[in-house]
């Protein structure tokens, strides 16, 4: 699953758009909920080297708030990383590439949606 592939399944998916909040980044993505603003989803790009993949290059990534029982299962290093960037014990980094599983990755925004929403609602 690429990124315009996640952007466009949230959108279809709970009918939000990217917000991009740095003044100095127009690049990284935010999802965040219409009714109490949490994030859910931050799609950057970053040099690979920061998340320890190989080569010069930058890459994809997304990080979702993740059940940290899960998070340690996943973590691969080549797909799933501990999170960039965020609490680790609690976010999950997964690499955003046409080599990404598109039903664990739609599954892994499900989640980080549900851990993050107001207690009682639901889209």
């Amino acid at each position: 699953m690429t990124r315009q592939d996640v952007f466009t399944w949230i959108r279809e998916q709970y009918g939000i758009e990217a917000d991009y909040p740095f003044a100095d980044d127009n690049v990284s993505a935010v999802f965040r909920h219409t009714t109490n603003k949490k994030w859910f989803a931050l799609v950057m790009n970053i040099p690979k080297s920061r998340v320890g993949l190989d080569g010069t290059d930058f890459t994809d990534i997304m990080n979702v708030k993740c059940d940290p029982f899960l998070i340690g299962s996943l973590i691969d290093n080549v797909r799933y990383f501990r999170a960039y960037h965020m609490n680790k014990e609690k976010w999950l980094s997964v690499r955003l590439w046409d080599g990404a599983d598109d039903e664990q990755v739609k599954m892994l925004i499900d989640m980080s949606f549900g851990l993050t929403e107001e207690k009682g609602s639901r889209v």
